[in-house]
């Protein structure tokens, strides 16, 4: 039913991922599936931000965020070498439906928000993501 399962993670809040991550897992051994944790980072490739930036930098802030991921994987994840750890630029909604678009996602795995007056009225990544993704999304509350 599931072969590609998209995991988002946002490094600044891993606490609520806890539960989304067990859930993933669970659901990838159910159907012998790949998870890909994705992460967001703002979008440095604009002309007017990357003009303050060296050549390298952009490449850089990816490589560590990466690896920040992956260490977050590997420390909370039962199987982390069937993880794969990717990071996108831009807004984290937008980040994530446009992966699902490119790589054929079959479902989204993503943690609730705590409960915010302002997430009613501005909107939030999950669901956004809900409401423009191709794909099944999941939302596990903590």
């Amino acid at each position: 039913m599931f072969k590609q399962i998209l995991l988002p993670i946002d490094l600044n809040e891993t606490k609520l991922s806890g539960r989304a991550i067990e859930v993933a897992e669970d659901l990838a051994k159910r159907y012998d599936a790949r998870v890909t944790a994705l992460t967001a980072i703002p979008d440095f490739n604009m002309s007017m931000v990357a003009s303050y930036f060296p050549d390298n930098a952009i490449t850089k802030v990816h490589e560590e965020i990466r690896a920040e991921l992956r260490k977050y994987v590997d420390a909370r994840f039962k199987q982390p070498a069937n993880v794969q750890c990717v990071v996108g630029e831009g807004s984290p909604h937008k980040v994530i439906i446009r992966y699902v678009e490119k790589n054929g996602i079959d479902l989204v795995v993503m943690p609730a928000r705590m409960r915010d007056i302002s997430k009613i009225f501005l909107g939030s990544n999950s669901s956004n993501v809900v409401n423009h993704s191709p794909c099944s999304v999941l939302i596990v509350r903590p």
